[in-house]
């Protein structure tokens, strides 16, 4: 990893010597954390992270444009479980490496890059290629390898395609890697429709079978549909189909039956009222099914529901409530924040109460800062 990073490196320093007219900009972000909750033993965590990012442009003429983006991820933090006997770990590695060649109606961007797209907020059934976690106020999601094409049509539709390499780790809601060596691929295409717009988008892949990405590999096929509409008030729609050669549970934490055909909906709604300085409310409810056919009769998956609730106190400060309910598991999720935006700085509290194994929704960068009983508070210098 480290020599290919190195590698990745001295290639980007080579794209800023190649283009000496390049405007280039290093930005950074550093962020630290306290956390604490009661899973025996109550171990206080603490870790800083610091994520630099160089960004490079070159105009070539006739409406086409050239830039790229190279960002690492360092981070070290340390654990005291039942207060004593710490221990301490850390990670060096790239986090985005990319490169874009762009017109005003067309995009070619090659490298290791963030790729998420539907409509849903909370429980996106399209969250096929990141983990991000709404509740997570750094937003930090791994990158996926590969080619991405998007045309912007006149009428503001527009088409993607995209070919992914070399990402053997579970994305978004795998359970199971990709087969290695072997490419994946898929495209969306997204259209005006009555007042908003609508998505159809399809993947296919080979999994590995046995979660062991150089071992026996299967297809594994998605097709997906989304919208979302101004009627008044925010509505939108996500569902997806995911269909495997061999019948692998998709939520076995769950129990749910082995069956080819997982489907998947999202409904959701949002409206700020005029309350104050506006209270911001978003809902959604999420089911899961498993059949023998894309419509046929379904096993009860997991279902949840979703509020989501945000109230800005002032230029500088907002406070934003999360709550889920695990209808299966009849288990709620809870979750509170303070936030204070500065030009430089963000500081957040945040409290939270969830099951000590939470299974609603991936937690990021798999810190499970968030479960269990406890708070945690994060600074945050942007430079």
């Amino acid at each position: 990893m480290k020599k290919r990073l190195l590698l990745s490196m001295i290639a980007a320093c080579g794209l800023c010597l190649s283009l000496p007219a390049a405007a280039a900009e290093l930005k950074s972000q550093l962020s630290g954390w306290l956390s604490l909750n009661d899973i025996s033993p109550i171990t206080p965590r603490l870790g800083l992270r610091w994520q630099p990012a160089l960004s490079l442009g070159q105009a070539l003429g006739k409406g086409w444009s050239l830039d790229g983006e190279l960002s690492l991820d360092i981070a070290a933090g340390g654990a005291a479980p039942g207060w004593s006997d710490p221990v301490f770990d850390g990670e060096f590695q790239l986090y985005r490496l990319w490169l874009r060649l762009s017109s005003r109606r067309f995009e070619a961007r090659l490298g290791l890059q963030k790729i998420n797209f539907g409509s849903a907020t909370v429980f996106r059934p399209l969250m096929w290629f990141d983990a991000l976690d709404p509740r997570d106020p750094l937003q930090i999601t791994a990158g996926a390898r590969g080619l991405l094409l998007r045309y912007y049509f006149k009428n503001n539709a527009n088409a993607w395609l995209w070919g992914l390499y070399g990402n053997t780790d579970a994305k978004g809601w795998e359970t199971m890697p990709t087969a290695r060596r072997v490419p994946e691929f898929g495209g969306r295409l997204q259209v005006p429709f009555l007042a908003g717009e609508a998505a159809a988008t399809a993947h296919f892949r080979r999994s590995a079978a046995m979660g062991d990405p150089a071992g026996p590999a299967v297809d594994e096929s998605r097709f997906a549909f989304d919208g979302k509409w101004d009627l008044g008030f925010g509505f939108w729609i996500e569902g997806a189909f995911t269909h495997r050669e061999d019948p692998a549970p998709r939520f076995p934490a769950e129990g749910t039956s082995t069956h080819p055909w997982q489907r998947s909906l999202c409904l959701g709604v949002d409206y700020t009222f005029a309350l104050g300085n506006g209270l911001y409310l978003l809902a959604e409810q999420f089911f899961s099914h498993g059949s023998a056919s894309p419509l046929g009769t379904a096993a009860r998956g997991p279902s949840f529901s979703a509020l989501l609730a945000r109230y800005p106190l002032g230029l500088l400060d907002s406070l934003t409530a999360v709550f889920y309910f695990d209808w299966l598991g009849k288990q709620a999720y809870n979750f509170a924040s303070w936030q204070r935006t500065t030009d430089h700085w963000q500081f957040h509290v945040m409290a939270f109460w969830n099951p000590a194994r939470p299974l609603a929704v991936q937690e990021p960068s798999g810190r499970n800062l968030f479960a269990g009983r406890g708070f945690q508070l994060l600074a945050v210098w942007n430079i």
